[in-house]
């Protein structure tokens, strides 16, 4: 992984002393909390619903065992003994005290770690794959190609204050896991005719209060050009984006204005300002970052080891976890390993201290030191022999990261909602208790095969809900919350946003109007077919039927 230089270091322990200074200003009463509000943002400093919330950056989801006991250390030390990974990768920490920050920060620069442009209209958290460099269907790594982006985005001056935030995804593989078609930039991997390296460019892409897929602007660009071009994007943006409006600020909504053609136009005049020079990326600089993510010197292993086969032939439960919960890895003999943060009775994201210091353990023992963060909230280590798959199971299922239902119903992705944050409209934690508690039934969740569910409480989407193949949203009627339900959504090659199925249910409802959803499915799917490919054929119709009833149907 990659390692800071003296620059890096310098950059975010000067940061630290000089949010110091500003923390300690504030509270002497020197500085008022509307002077206050922006520098403090800009340090991942939140004012949530009961407490200060610190964001922590992990930069396309990647961390070192080291990394992550300093994670443990400042939540066992600073906040109530956990900590919460989001879907950009990130970490939140939701019981700090302001005049503490400043002390976590200097300790998370020991270890190469900040909460810069976690927060402002800035660009935010460059993600990734949680397989990048480990999946067999790899075209290029991606990561080398985030760090870049990421030494080129921190603190740059001309894009600190856009018209609104501004994310970025890069995918590596044919299949798409970085969700790239839902962010304001998005770069797939793909290779020229002639076998050149680069990427497929997406833009416009987003959830929120107006949310869109993506569209494909550039189908291939050079990988030496990648800063050139995104500089252009940005450089539209920020010339034409909105700021009289923050809800109509986002880069989709002038993508939308302009047209995608007109859009595309308008990136290619300004890029040819730059094209050839500018940002051009050197071969000297790929070599050098791609030598930071060299793989680890793998073993001679077989997939055939007994000290596998075995215990997978005897033992039903680690077989079920090995079908779950491991993936194919393309060095033979190797497996990437999901721990699952989704134990039902646990909040979908949630790690306490004693688990991420056993995770940074089973790393050390098992993976190299390296650690990898999902956007579906849960954590990888990728390069796992399968002969010791069995010994990291038992260890992980003592310490409640072993439920093996990775990508099934009860792997839910959820924000914080109602019980932490100050924008929601609705409680999406409780909701999400009460599906995984109702489901509970492995047997069960083997039968429906893959299934992703996605609850948010409010319409900034934290939750992804609008890419689950069930999506639920928490809505405020009357002052009591309320819960939308959206049917079809998916990210990857097929992306679509799903579509709402009526009128919105109590949370005490939630969990029948699931049940009823999946009785849908079970009855009527064919043999092979999974939830997306059942709803198109059959049309929501069915499900509403289930759901509401005839009589509720024809009156809606």
């Amino acid at each position: 992984m990659y390692r800071y230089n003296e620059t890096d270091q310098r950059l975010v322990d000067d940061r630290v002393r000089q949010f110091r200074d500003q923390m300690q200003r504030h509270l002497d009463g020197k500085l008022s909390e509307d002077d206050f509000r922006p520098l403090r943002l800009q340090n991942g400093l939140y004012l949530q619903r009961h407490a200060p919330m610190l964001r922590v950056a992990i930069p396309y989801g990647t961390l070192s065992s080291m990394q992550l006991r300093m994670l443990a250390h400042i939540a066992r030390t600073w906040d109530r003994g956990y900590g919460h990974f989001t879907t950009r990768s990130n970490i939140q920490f939701n019981w700090v005290r302001f005049a503490n920050v400043p002390d976590i920060l200097a300790l998370l620069a020991t270890v190469q770690m900040h909460a810069i442009q976690t927060s402002g209209n800035c660009i935010r958290n460059i993600t990734t794959d949680q397989f990048a460099g480990v999946a067999r269907d790899e075209i290029l790594d991606p990561r080398p190609y985030c760090e870049i982006v990421r030494q080129w985005s921190a603190l740059a001056p001309e894009f600190q204050f856009l018209p609104r935030k501004f994310k970025i995804a890069i995918a590596g593989g044919e299949e798409d896991r970085a969700a790239v078609r839902f962010h304001d930039i998005g770069a797939k991997a793909c290779r020229s005719d002639q076998g050149e390296p680069g990427f497929e460019i997406f833009v416009g892409g987003g959830l929120g209060r107006t949310p869109m897929v993506g569209h494909c602007i550039k189908p291939f660009l050079p990988r030496a050009e990648l800063l050139n071009y995104f500089e252009a994007i940005l450089r539209v943006y920020n010339r034409y984006g909105r700021r009289d409006n923050k809800y109509k600020a986002r880069i989709k909504i002038l993508v939308k204005d302009l047209s995608v053609e007109g859009f595309a136009r308008e990136v290619d005049a300004e890029w040819r300002h730059t094209r050839g020079a500018g940002s051009l990326i050197p071969e000297s600089t790929f070599a050098t970052m791609e030598a930071f993510f060299a793989p680890p010197a793998y073993a001679d292993a077989r997939a055939t080891d007994l000290a596998f086969v075995a215990p997978r032939a005897e033992n039903r439960p680690f077989a079920r976890w090995v079908e779950r919960n491991v993936a194919p890895h393309r060095h033979p003999g190797y497996g990437i390993v999901t721990l699952s943060l989704k134990k039902t009775g646990v909040p979908p994201g949630d790690a306490t201290a004693d688990q991420m210091d056993r995770v940074a353990e089973l790393a050390e023992r098992f993976s190299a030191g390296e650690i990898r963060v999902s956007h579906e909230q849960n954590v990888i280590l990728p390069n796992v022999p399968l002969r010791d798959l069995y010994a990291l199971w038992e260890i992980a299922r003592r310490s409640g990261l072993a439920t093996p239902n990775i990508g099934l119903l009860t792997d839910v992705v959820c924000c914080p909602g109602g019980d932490f944050c100050a924008l929601a409209n609705a409680k999406s934690l409780p909701v999400a208790a009460a599906i995984q508690a109702r489901f509970d039934d492995l047997d069960y969740l083997f039968d429906l095969g893959p299934l992703e569910l996605n609850i948010s409480g409010c319409v900034n989407a934290c939750g992804h809900h609008h890419i689950g193949h069930i999506g639920i949203l928490g809505v405020d009627k009357n002052n009591e919350e309320w819960y939308q339900v959206t049917l079809g959504g998916s990210e990857g090659k097929h992306s679509r946003l799903g579509r709402v199925i009526g009128p919105s249910f109590a949370a005490s409802d939630i969990p029948d109007v699931i049940e009823r959803i999946l009785q849908v499915y079970l009855r009527e799917r064919l043999a092979e077919e999974c939830f997306i490919d059942t709803l198109d054929r059959i049309g929501l119709t069915p499900f509403k039927l289930a759901v509401y009833g005839e009589r509720h149907e024809a009156a809606h």
